[in-house]
């Protein structure tokens, strides 16, 4: 069982993917249907050779691929993992160390200290903040939310840790109209419910009013918690954080910033007033797998005070001994105490492009943005709906003449042709109760070419629905 022959011809297959990815149909090509026949196989009593099991694989899955890692997939905020990224991450299976413990992989451990001081300087967060790597900006919001728990009970003197929320002070979480889904399901997962977060008006870019914040917050007792937003996934907006920070911390709140992608913009000199008031927070939220274009399994929680981060996940036990937790233990910064050593793609990729291959990305994907969003206000038969302060155009078909009310299910159809389509990917959404698309430009990959398929796509697409529909 010692061949590794496996890993070159993984290596190989991987190689002939990437390759083809940016002239690849953006959706699959396959159906579910067949993919499930072709998947679903017998649990073999004897095993299947190594080589044909990776051949097969191959074989049977590319046609239920998305090409969400190419150039031409816009949808979700998604980037795609840079070679060198993708190369470490490679090593980091293939070594397959557990970062939760120092003494596990004193490697792994002092890769992840370095990273995480790289990120804190390259998002203008304090220097002496606690850095943990998890999964996404799920895990990444729903973690900092554990640390805001633990600090406004403990301040109120009760030990959620050890008593849970039974009979424990009521908190008060408070978020902008149009946080983040994450925030919510995060709300559920540390039990106080996603119904229970009071929600404070946006104004028309989706941004948290801070006279609407302020007026939420005369009316509330006892701890609270603030959940903030740099980076609209509709619009790109980020609330006024200068602001809400004086606001919050006036009124004693944890101010928790979900960041996923939008921190990012303090990479470059041009836009970092974006995020202005942003370090006054108390804790951030930022996703690894959009503009840092690392791979999946990648996020990144920051929390201004140490000791309140370690708090909700600090563990131990006798048999880890005293010298596995005479150093730091980054398994009690997260909800995993054994895990894949995540940050090995960050520490190549942050050293291979540097503070300028970033702030060049950044901008250079901003610059793409406004390129789509001119040729949208060009284009007679297309309505943007918001700003584009940073990476994502907010738009609809919108033909001249055709009644409001016949928009939305147009809109929803020529989403479906889009995807359908496979020149580009983008979904819809709903966006100041329109039915809309929101275009997210994060891949390394991209080009102007690439972006200029968004507009003539949706446009020749809309021209043969209008063609085809009933009395038309």
């Amino acid at each position: 069982m010692n061949d590794f022959t496996p890993l070159a011809r993984a290596a190989e297959h991987a190689r002939a993917f990437l390759e083809t990815l940016p002239a690849r149909p953006v959706r699959e090509s396959g159906s579910p249907a067949d993919l499930r026949r072709a998947l679903t196989l017998p649990l073999p009593d004897a095993g299947v050779p190594a080589l044909q099991v990776i051949d097969d694989l191959v074989r049977v899955a590319d046609p239920g691929l998305v090409a969400m890692a190419g150039p031409r997939y816009f949808g979700f905020v998604i980037g795609g993992s840079l070679p060198v990224a993708t190369a470490a991450d490679w090593l980091t299976s293939a070594w397959d160390q557990n970062a939760g413990l120092w003494v596990d992989s004193p490697a792994a451990a002092i890769v992840e200290d370095v990273a995480a001081g790289w990120l804190l300087d390259l998002f203008g967060l304090p220097a002496a903040a606690s850095v943990g790597f998890v999964t996404g900006g799920q895990m990444a919001n729903f973690t900092c939310l554990a640390a805001a728990r633990h600090a406004v009970l403990d301040r109120a003197g009760w030990d959620v840790e050890e008593r849970g929320l039974q009979g424990a002070p009521t908190v008060n979480v408070v978020v902008g109209d149009e946080a983040h889904a994450t925030i919510f399901s995060s709300l559920r997962f540390l039990g106080f419910g996603a119904a229970t977060a009071r929600r404070v008006a946006t104004d028309g870019q989706g941004r948290m009013r801070a006279d609407a914040l302020r007026d939420v917050l005369a009316t509330l007792e006892g701890p609270t918690i603030v959940c903030a937003q740099a980076g609209n996934v509709n619009t790109g907006a980020f609330d006024p954080l200068e602001e809400i920070a004086s606001l919050a911390h006036a009124r004693a709140a944890w101010l928790h910033v979900d960041g996923a992608f939008g921190l990012w913009a303090a990479a470059s000199p041009a836009h970092r007033h974006l995020t202005a008031g942003v370090a006054a927070a108390d804790s951030w939220a930022c996703d690894g797998h959009k503009w840092l274009n690392v791979p999946y399994d990648t996020g990144f929680v920051f929390v201004r005070d140490a000791g309140l981060h370690a708090g909700p996940f600090s563990s131990g036990a006798a048999y880890l001994g005293k010298e596995a937790m005479a150093r730091p233990v980054f398994g009690n910064l997260v909800p995993e105490m054994s895990r894949r050593a995540r940050a090995l793609p960050v520490w190549a990729t942050l050293r291979a492009y540097g503070r300028d291959g970033y702030r060049a990305m950044v901008e250079r994907h901003l610059e793409l943005a406004q390129r789509v969003a001119s040729q949208v206000d060009d284009a007679p038969d297309l309505e943007r709906l918001a700003e584009v302060p940073l990476n994502v155009v907010c738009f609809r078909f919108r033909p001249p003449g055709l009644p409001e009310a016949e928009l939305d299910e147009l809109n929803r159809r020529l989403g479906a042709m889009v995807l359908d389509d496979g020149r580009v990917y983008f979904g819809t959404t709903e966006y100041a109760g329109k039915v809309a698309f929101r275009p997210a430009i994060v891949n390394w990959r991209t080009t102007e070419k690439d972006v200029d398929l968004i507009v003539e796509v949706v446009r020749e697409l809309g021209a043969k629905l209008l063609a085809t529909a009933p009395g038309r």
